[in-house]
């Protein structure tokens, strides 16, 4: 069960492990479990921190799950709503995903990316896939989107061609609709925009 009591945490860093940050907080010394990946993001002991967390209870168990965002908590929160997928694992799947990543490997339904991670089979990983379909912020959806357009704009550009120039290819690109099309590669989209520079 979840548990919105603490939502964050904000503190001294004391001490820090592979997968644990220990927070003080007035007094209190929380053990705040933490994407591996996350880790080195706290700085040395004695910083300043916050973390935005989320309580899991258990018949015979109370465990905090940080997360150095908001949109990182909130995707652990709904990896966790899918069956077969406990906190653990979603911290295993955070530690090797930023929650950006983590929804363009959904959109493009990238069953082997998740496959990868400890914990996560082939059968979790497609249900992984099929049940966020849709589901994750639309704001992490554009953020890939928007990354990808970047990616394309940097390879036209490094290839000689003016920023209007590579900017109006790519707004041709993505009216045919290739553009929100997940499956479609940089290569094919650097490609197709080669197509519109050579035609106009």
């Amino acid at each position: 069960m979840v548990s919105s009591i603490i939502s964050s945490v904000r503190g001294v860093l004391e001490g820090k492990g592979p997968d644990w940050a220990d927070v003080a907080v007035g007094g209190v010394t929380f053990r705040v479990n933490v994407p591996g990946s996350s880790v080195e993001m706290l700085g040395p002991n004695g910083d300043l921190v916050q973390l935005y967390t989320s309580l899991q209870v258990r018949e015979d168990s109370l465990n905090l799950y940080g997360f150095p965002t908001y949109e990182a908590r909130q995707t652990f929160e709904t990896l966790i709503s899918i069956n077969g997928v406990g906190p653990r694992v979603a911290l295993s799947i955070l530690s090797t995903f930023t929650p950006a990543s983590l929804a363009a490997a959904v959109e493009a339904s990238d069953v082997k990316a998740f496959t990868g991670v400890s914990g996560v089979g082939n059968k979790t990983a497609s249900r992984i896939v099929l049940e966020l379909k849709g589901k994750l912020d639309d704001d992490l959806v554009m953020a890939t989107s928007t990354s990808r357009s970047d990616d394309v704009l940097d390879a036209l550009t490094s290839l000689g061609y003016s920023a209007v120039e590579a900017r109006q290819a790519l707004t041709a690109v993505n009216s045919a609709g290739h553009g929100s099309d997940e499956a479609t590669s940089l290569e094919d989209r650097v490609r197709l925009a080669l197509q519109e520079l050579a035609s106009a």
